[in-house]
């Protein structure tokens, strides 16, 4: 079958181009069901027998998935925590996807290798982190974490004489996790994914605002005093952006001889502002630290940054050894498949390198800066409509509420049916809320003013539907 290859991706890039040109104007929330996807795209039918010209496969999934296109890449998405994809980057994965570069060492891409050194060096730089971290680059910040208490289950085992990599965990000293009663669920997921199970998790008290509880770690770490410890600590609470403190904690991690690992998938970030870098003081000092790049740097999916504070100790936890593997272990000079859990993996440092050269450092400053700017903003016009604001703000997470329970789920809901912007809820401090997310680089503050705007339309007319009181 003869295909015009240049045409095809051109027309594919054609149509992304139209949907983020468009994404802006168009319902958040998209109007269908599953039902009517699943037919569209033939999950409700067997495969054909034979083939399909590409372009005609490309047409077809362009006219069956568009209709189910959430508007995540737009400016008034606030759901999680989701960036955009600033235009460099996009292009950047448009030419990763082409050059179809199998990312594990140097010898299968040493551009991409390269591309992974200027990024990961650049990203330390704008983080506050030591130029000597190991950077991995893996999926998203569940990786990371699980990278980073993988590094620091090596460690601390090390320390009392276990070799957990030749003998894993049956009979091995127990090891605790300390973290916080609102640490993010990936800190679970990644304990019981390495083995640890869950049960080993000592949370620690958090303050009003989701920063954990300084006094009470200490006095958690002082009965843990003699056993191997790794110390989970936040940047960037899920719920209100409150990061913990860092330059009181760590201490007293050290203290007791602990791992410290921060969790900062989207918080690492405010590092790179002036405006903000004070609420990561200390930082530096840590043992591992997570992050996402497809976060507040807008960096498609999926990008996370794994780094380590002793680049021989990631690789001898995460690399392994085989025969074929021409080019793997590369001395000190750590990179790609010897820091990340994956080996076939894509080259996903071109869009990482390309947000960074588009942004400079003072770019992803103001980008930092506008956003928590913007979320201030969202709260002042909530506030005045007559909406309850719960935290204080002081990144790009804002909690808010406009009733009880029921009645914030179907302003919640009334929201998304409206597709003017998306919000989701969460459940803090045993209150129902509505969570909104701020990151993404091309809000503006009409995005805000219009989607606030829809937000106490919906609570207006959630509560019209209310039964009167008698």
């Amino acid at each position: 079958m003869d295909v015009d290859l240049q045409q095809l991706l051109t027309s594919a890039a054609e149509v992304g181009a139209r949907h983020r040109a468009t994404v802006g104007n168009r319902p958040v929330q998209p109007v269908t069901d599953r039902d009517t996807l699943t037919s569209a795209l033939g999950g409700d039918g067997d495969l054909q027998a034979g083939p399909t010209p590409p372009a005609e496969v490309v047409r077809q999934l362009v006219e069956a998935a568009e209709p189910g296109l959430v508007g995540t890449v737009g400016p008034r998405f606030f759901g999680f925590v989701i960036g955009g994809s600033s235009p460099a980057a996009t292009a950047a994965d448009i030419l990763a996807t082409g050059w179809d570069q199998c990312a594990y060492n140097e010898v299968l891409s040493p551009a991409a290798a390269a591309a992974e050194r200027a990024a990961g060096s650049w990203a330390k730089q704008l983080l506050g982190l030591p130029a000597q971290a190991s950077v991995g680059f893996v999926t998203g910040a569940q990786a990371a974490n699980t990278v980073g208490l993988a590094v620091g289950r090596h460690r601390v085992l090390a320390d009392v004489g276990w070799d957990v990599e030749r003998e894993g965990l049956f009979g091995a000293p127990r090891v605790a996790i300390v973290a916080s009663e609102e640490r993010h669920a990936t800190i679970d997921r990644a304990a019981r994914l390495l083995g640890f199970g869950t049960s080993v998790i000592h949370p620690v008290p958090a303050t009003s605002q989701g920063a954990i509880d300084v006094e009470a770690l200490g006095r958690a770490l002082d009965v843990l005093a003699g056993e191997p410890v790794i110390v989970c600590l936040q940047a960037g609470n899920v719920n209100t952006g409150a990061c913990d403190n860092l330059s009181a904690a760590i201490p007293l991690a050290r203290r007791v001889g602990g791992w410290v690992h921060v969790d900062g998938a989207f918080g690492l970030w405010a590092a790179a502002s002036p405006r903000t870098a004070h609420l990561l003081d200390g930082v530096e000092a840590a043992d591992s630290w997570g992050t996402d790049a497809h976060k507040w740097l807008n960096v498609p999916y999926d990008s996370g940054l794994a780094f380590c504070a002793d680049a021989a100790l990631h690789a001898a936890t995460m690399s392994y050894a085989a025969s074929y593997l021409t080019g793997s272990g590369a001395g000190s000079d750590f990179v790609l498949g010897d820091l990340t859990p994956e080996s076939s993996r894509r080259a996903r440092g071109f869009a990482v390198w390309a947000a960074l050269r588009e942004l400079g450092r003072d770019g992803v400053a103001d980008l930092v800066d506008r956003s928590c700017a913007l979320t201030r903003r969202m709260a002042a016009r909530l506030e005045a409509g007559g909406a309850t604001i719960h935290n204080d703000v002081v990144l790009n997470q804002l909690l808010v509420s406009v009733g009880d329970t029921a009645h914030t789920d179907a302003v919640i809901a009334e929201v998304q049916r409206d597709g003017t912007c998306w919000v989701g809820g969460t459940t803090w401090h045993g209150q129902r809320l509505i969570r909104v997310s701020v990151s993404n680089a091309t809000t503006t503050e009409d995005d805000i003013d219009l989607s606030a705007d829809a937000i106490l339309r919906a609570a207006a007319v959630v509560g019209a539907r209310a039964p009167s009181a008698t």
